[in-house]
């Protein structure tokens, strides 16, 4: 377990954990040499033993580091420390676009295609490295306070695959955005990427993503077989050309999407402008039912089948040092045998079982170990220990039961009482203060939402509800789930005629929420009135979300000239 002030490599000393994922788990660490927080991404346990996964994880890894784009979370070091595998990246503080979007739902227009125009200059700039990401989606994306975006696992994605659809919540991330050539069990290209990034931006603009499932399977067969729904339907205030680079990035043969990363980039460039607003809805070149999958013959597989290559070359090179190191291997078994095994029998030295001293006094295990020939330590072990009483014996080092030699050292291993901490009831305390104090403990943390309406008075980020009742003792690598609020706000029926623009501002501004206006003229309704909300009364959106409304403002009647018919004056100028 990693814990905080461990040291990684001898440089980077761990602050604390930062993410949880089913392939590794994420800490923020100081680079003792360069003096610089990192973050620092270790292999999971049960990974790091598979040798095939671990070399493609670094070689990808590696390879990413290459990568010099200030829209690509920077790789910084590759290696190895006691069996941990890591990888040290830049630092970035923000939120995922996951987070963002759960936030605050949809996103603007403006916003989206900023995002968008970034992500894919630094898709482009990754394909002409020969790298594919493989796991594009919200949650590899940090947006930063000043609008910037970072696309995180650059490249990482291809050493995960293997293993990747055994870790269920992996796999329901990755899904939701995976291209139907991979859903399907084909290659991944540059075209893949695309794909995910058309997926991406509609979940931007919607705030959802278009195929949903109750498990993995599901939404992969819908991405290989439903069309993408259309976001022009679902907004009729939606410019087609936002709909059309969307269909195009996402359409389900690779032959109609974009042939570059660039090419969907200078499409976004215009996609705002209006004379492009009401352009013709896309029609598809190709099929987009029944094709072949040629993606292991086209253009953009050359990267797929270069990196396979080179990953066969690199399995022979190690296959030969693995029969070196496996002579030599086999020369050192040889010695320890001897050593280990004939070479006590030849000297006939007796071998002596430990006996078994738990929960014994420290007296009374001095004398059972010696009473069986053996020597106690004089220094003792301490450990923690939930059923062995403070100050008696948890056990030996070697452990009870072991053949040692007769006259060889037993070192005594002593409780010093239970490590547990006591649960509180968490109810109307902050989640990140409750979640630092129990992961000093060894606690793990995990947070769940409850979704719960603004009028109910939650604050964010306040704790609703725990999984683990108030009294009970956890202690290291132990569970509890934290419960906070979700809140979202839902929509009255702006248009029925009893609202004003001041209204809905007011409604808006309470709520938390960003509101748009565009006037219109209505001669058949008076100046103010509300004819047009784009989501329906009793929609639920998060506070940050966008309302936009449409309010009467007709020009007004100029005023009839009055003329005075009681007197009549007339200028006669100076008339002699």
């Amino acid at each position: 377990m990693i814990t905080r002030g461990q040291l990684i490599n001898d440089r980077y000393e761990i602050i604390r954990s930062i993410g949880e994922g089913g392939m590794a788990n994420v800490y923020l660490a100081q680079d003792t040499i360069l003096d610089r927080k990192v973050a620092v991404k270790i292999l999971r346990g049960d990974l790091a033993e598979d040798e095939k996964f671990v070399r493609r994880f670094q070689r990808e890894a590696i390879s990413a580091s290459s990568l010099n784009d200030p829209n690509i979370v920077e790789v910084y070091d590759v290696g190895e420390d006691n069996g941990k595998y890591f990888i040290v990246m830049e630092y970035v503080q923000g939120l995922t676009l996951k987070q963002l979007i759960k936030k605050r739902g949809s996103l603007t227009l403006p916003e989206v295609v900023d995002i968008m125009l970034q992500l894919t200059s630094a898709v482009a700039h990754a394909h002409e490295s020969y790298i594919i990401h493989r796991d594009i989606k919200p949650q590899n994306v940090i947006i930063l306070e000043d609008g910037r975006v970072k696309i995180m696992d650059f490249g990482i994605a291809v050493a995960l695959n293997a293993g990747e659809f055994t870790q269920t919540n992996s796999v329901m991330g990755t899904v939701y955005y995976i291209p139907p050539e991979q859903a399907n069990g084909g290659a991944a290209t540059v075209k893949s990427d695309i794909y995910s990034l058309g997926i991406l931006m509609y979940e931007l603009v919607t705030g959802h993503v278009p195929f949903r499932g109750d498990n993995p399977v599901e939404v992969a067969i819908k991405h290989m077989n439903e069309p993408i729904p259309s976001i022009c339907e679902y907004d009729p205030e939606m410019p087609q050309s936002i709909e059309n680079i969307i269909l195009r990035a996402a359409a389900k043969n690779p032959k109609n999407r974009y042939d570059s990363a660039w090419e969907m980039h200078d499409d976004l460039k215009t996609a705002l402008d209006k004379e492009r607003f009401n352009e013709p809805k896309v029609v598809y070149k190709y099929p987009e039912k029944g094709f072949d999958d040629d993606s292991k013959g086209n253009k953009q597989g050359r990267v797929s089948r270069s990196a396979t290559k080179e990953e066969n070359k690199s399995d022979k090179r190690m296959n030969k040092a693995l029969i070196i190191v496996a002579s030599i291997v086999g020369v050192l078994i040889a010695a320890l045998i001897f050593v280990f095994i004939l070479w006590p029998k030849i000297s006939e030295k007796p071998y002596i079982d430990i006996p078994d001293v738990k929960g014994m006094t420290v007296k009374q295990a001095e004398s059972t170990l010696e009473d069986k020939g053996l020597e106690v330590a004089g220094k003792r072990k301490k450990e923690a220990s939930d059923d062995v009483e403070k100050g008696k014996v948890i056990g030996t080092d070697p452990e009870i039961g072991e053949s040692i030699k007769e006259g060889s050292e037993v070192s005594l291993v002593i409780s010093t009482g239970s490590d547990k901490i006591t649960i509180e009831d968490y109810t109307g305390e902050k989640y990140d203060d409750v979640k630092e104090e129990l992961e000093k403990a060894g606690i793990n943390v995990e947070r769940d939402y409850k979704s719960v309406a603004n009028t109910e008075n939650y604050e964010e980020g306040v704790i609703v509800g725990q999984n683990v009742e108030a009294g009970t003792k956890l202690g290291k690598d132990d569970t509890i789930i934290l419960t906070v609020p979700s809140i979202y706000v839902s929509y009255p029926n702006f248009t029925d005629g009893t609202y004003t623009e001041a209204d809905v501002k007011k409604f808006c501004d309470d709520n938390g929420l960003t509101l748009n206006v565009t006037y219109v003229e209505d001669s058949s309704k008076s100046n103010g009135a509300v004819t047009y909300q784009n989501m329906q009364a009793g929609s639920k959106v998060s506070k940050g979300a966008n309302l936009r409304i449409k309010v009467v403002k007709n020009p007004e009647t100029p005023a009839t000239p009055q003329v005075d018919t009681d007197t009549e004056t007339t200028d006669t100028g100076d008339i002699q």
